[in-house]
Order: structure tokens, then C-alpha cells, then sequence
């Protein structure tokens, strides 16, 4: 790509008087904001364009609306728009790995939390990053600064360990209890090394085993329901992998943005982040029973809601019969190919829920309460926040059928764990049942539940 010319005067004199009003340097302005003192030059210059993200970033630090930012990026000179929004990102192994740090002192600084948690969820981003996992190849470092830590294998098993007890806690307490820990793990142990020497595979490794404690921060805030921050965590994973070359890492982390596009009834864009993971996965020689896991993805994007439509059409349900059809093959094959750590947990059970949830998505909900009961059965203690989503799921399900006492036996069984978990995806699942609930207030026996339930969430 041709390089800009570089245009004389200030392109953009709203964005520097904004910047000067506050008595800040380019590189101030460029830290508060999270890019580089580069990147905020070409900003006011007008070589680069924006990122909707860091629109709404400038809008909370200067705290004015996002209108009156937007305000500040009128070009008044005439300039050559030559750097593309796939420019924008951190350049190379060095750039991802800086842009990861910097996300990190952020989430551990007060004073720039708040800027965090405020993100909101934007789509815009994900084309950006899905061009860039497709095409753009992985670079290399170059030669680190004198007196930087030596990185060695005990280093990446250490950060390898850390992850699968983070991930045992996650699935133990919720989100809420374990994530602070989480990210000062990242920005106290993992940063110095990210930024440190290492021979060529090791650096790999380190990258690879980084993506994934990434997407566990992600994954966190996703249940956190801080949606802007997962994406912003889920995204530098995804950036991680395609520095360690690990297309089935990276396909995990598309997979979590979908399950959150998902949620968000984001159908357009979690169709096309499932098929990306799973077309990774396979280009990875995932094993089978991953492989298995990346379809129910695929069959969940599918079967999702969107404002458009609120009941699916026999082809769509069609559709997800074949991938989860596809899915329980797959699952039953002998694995093959390298393993992957974060597939440990995907048990006969976690199957049983992933599919009855799709099929709830679908509208089939005689199929997922079956589901859900089957995955019930084989969920043990280890997995208590599963097993209150499971319980709900069914609660629903049955509900939907008429089967009102069979509805409120799951429900009942659910509540205690709404209180004990910190995961705010827990308690909105909890708060939606009971919103459903409401046109059979009349009946004695949701009296009686929703005492139950006001009495044990707030006692």
C-alpha cells in the first residue's frame, strides 16, 4: 500500500483544539484514548480514519456526547484518505503485543476502568477483524531491548496452569468473584513477558497461551454482561492467535464473539464469526470432538432471534438439525488431531446443554427440554453455574409447553445458585423466567414461586 502524503497544517482543528482545551500532548491524549502517540498524529493530520470504538472512547474521556466528538473529526483541508480502518490496528507481533499490555493497565487503573466498562458492543469492529484473521499474515518481532526478561518454556506452562485454575474458579463461582485476579495476573506477571526475549517457538507458544487467557478475560466480562469490554478482550485474543499462527486458538476466540453476537441478536454477525471459526478449526486439523463444539456454534447463529423475525421457518430449523446432526457425528468419532486445552470441559453432558439450547433458540422446545434434562443428569458439582443455566432452560422450555408444575420444579431448583453465582448472565436468565412468568400471576402456585424466589434473592 502506497504510503500518505503528508498534508501541511492541521487536518482536523477541532480534534487538536479539543485535545489543546485540555492541556494535553498528542502522546497524553493517544494514552487516555489506548492507541499510539502515531496513531492520534495521523487522527488530527486526517491520514487515518477512526474506529467507531475510539469515537465513543474520546466522547468519555473529554466526557461530551459522542455528536460533539464526532464534530471534532470535520476535515476542513483537502487530504489523501490512503490508511483503511484494517490500518488502524496495532501493526505486527510488537503492536498486538503493547495493545494487549496497555488493555491491561487499563482494567487495573480506577481512574480509567470506568472507560472500559462504558464501551458498548460495536459490530463495526468485527468486519475489521475478520479481514484481518483472514488475510493479513503474522509477522515477526524484531530484536528486544536490551535487559528485557528471558521468556522460557516454564514461563508458558506457568501462564498455561494459571489459565486452567482461572477457568476452574470461573466455572465454579461466576465471573464476578474470579476476574479481578484474572487481569492483574495479566498485567503483573503476564505483561513483562510479552514484552520480553524468547527464541522463535517459545515466543509462538507464549503468544498462543496468552490468546487463550485473554478470551478467558473476555469470556469474564461477557458474563459480566460488560459487552464493549469482552469484545475489545475477545478481539486482542483473536489478534494473539494470528501472531502465534494458531488457527485453532483463533477459532475459539471467533467462537466466543459469536456466542456473544448471539446474545446480542446480532445474527448477521454471529453467522459469519461461527463459520469463520469453524472453517479455522478445520484448516487447523481440529479434532473431532472440538470440531463438534465449533458446529453447535454455527447451529446456534443460525438458530437465533433477531428483530427481524421472531419465528423460524422450517428451512432454518432444517438447517440446524443438519449441524447438530453433524455436530453429535462428530462428537461420537475418535479425536484426532492436536488437542486443545480449553475443549477439556466439552463432556457428553455440555453437549446435551449446547444442543438444547439451540433447539430452545429454534423454537423446538420439547427437543431442548429433553436436552437439557439429559445434560443434568451428567453436569456434577464442578460445574454449578451450568447446571443453574440447564435448570432454566428446562424451566423455560416446559413453560412454553403448558407444563407449568414440571416449569416451576427446574425454576425452584435454580434459585439458590442465582444468589451464590457472580454472573450476571445467571440472574438475568433468573429475571427473564420470571418475567414470563407474569401472565400466570393469577395462579396460586407462581404466587408461591415468586415468594420463594423474592424471599431467597433478597434474605
Amino acid at each position: 500500500m502506497d504510503q500518505p502524503k503528508r498534508q501541511s497544517g492541521k487536518s482536523r482543528p477541532g480534534l487538536v483544539r479539543a485535545r489543546e482545551r485540555k492541556g494535553l500532548t498528542q502522546e497524553e491524549a493517544a494514552e487516555l484514548v489506548g492507541v499510539s502517540a502515531t496513531t492520534w498524529a495521523r487522527w488530527e493530520r486526517a491520514e487515518q480514519s477512526m474506529r467507531p470504538v475510539y469515537r465513543v472512547r474520546i466522547a468519555l474521556v473529554w466526557q461530551v456526547s459522542v455528536e460533539e466528538a464526532e464534530g471534532w473529526l470535520a476535515v476542513e483541508q483537502p487530504h489523501i484518505e490512503s490508511v483503511s480502518a484494517l490500518d488502524e490496528r496495532d501493526d505486527g507481533a510488537e503492536g498486538c503485543a503493547e495493545s494487549a499490555c496497555r488493555l491491561w493497565r487499563w482494567e487495573i487503573d480506577t481512574t480509567r476502568r470506568h472507560l472500559l466498562t462504558a464501551l458498548p458492543f460495536t459490530p463495526a469492529i468485527l468486519g475489521e477483524w475478520l479481514l484481518s484473521w483472514s488475510f493479513d499474515p503474522p509477522t515477526t518481532t524484531s530484536s528486544p531491548s536490551p535487559g528485557s526478561v528471558r521468556v522460557g518454556m516454564t514461563e508458558v506452562q506457568a501462564i498455561q496452569e494459571a489459565h486452567q485454575a482461572f477457568t476452574r474458579m470461573d466455572h465454579q463461582y461466576g465471573a464476578g468473584l474470579v476476574r479481578p485476579a484474572v487481569m492483574d495476573f495479566l498485567n503483573s506477571r503476564v505483561a513483562p513477558l510479552l514484552q520480553g526475549s524468547a527464541s522463535e517457538d517459545v515466543r509462538a507458544q507464549l503468544f498462543t497461551v496468552v490468546s487463550q487467557m485473554s478470551r478467558l478475560a473476555g469470556w469474564m466480562a461477557y458474563d459480566l454482561a460488560q459487552h464493549g469490554q469482552a469484545q475489545q478482550h475477545l478481539g486482542q485474543a483473536l489478534k494473539l492467535a494470528k501472531q502465534a499462527g494458531d488457527g485453532l486458538t483463533g477459532a475459539w476466540a471467533l467462537a466466543t464473539l459469536a456466542q456473544q453476537a448471539c446474545d446480542l441478536k446480532q445474527r448477521r454477525w454471529a453467522i459469519r464469526l461461527a463459520g469463520a471459526a469453524v472453517e479455522a478449526a478445520r484448516r487447523a486439523g481440529a479434532p473431532s470432538r472440538v470440531t463438534a463444539e465449533l458446529l453447535i456454534r454455527q447451529a446456534r447463529a443460525l438458530a437465533v432471534a433477531d428483530d427481524d423475525r421472531e419465528h423460524h421457518d422450517a428451512h432454518t430449523v432444517g438447517e440446524v438439525a443438519k449441524l447438530l446432526a453433524q455436530a453429535e457425528t462428530a462428537f461420537d468419532r475418535d479425536s484426532s488431531g492436536r488437542d486443545a486445552t480449553w475443549s477439556a470441559t466439552f463432556t457428553e453432558a455440555e453437549l446435551a446443554a449446547e444442543i438444547g439450547y439451540c433447539w430452545q433458540l429454534a423454537g423446538q422446545h420439547q427437543r431442548a427440554a429433553t436436552c437439557a434434562e439429559q445434560a443434568l443428569k451428567g453436569f456434577g458439582s464442578d460445574f454449578p453455574r451450568s447446571t443453574h443455566f440447564n435448570q432454566l432452560h428446562a424451566a423455560r422450555s416446559y413453560l412454553e409447553l403448558g407444563e407449568l408444575e414440571q416449569s416451576l420444579h427446574y425454576a425452584r431448583r435454580a434459585v439458590p445458585a442465582a444468589k451464590q453465582l457472580a454472573s450476571v448472565r445467571g440472574r438475568a436468565l433468573m429475571d427473564d423466567f420470571a418475567q414470563r412468568l407474569q401472565s400466570r400471576s393469577s395462579d396460586r402456585r407462581v404466587r408461591e414461586f415468586e415468594d420463594y424466589r423474592h424471599s431467597a434473592l433478597t434474605g
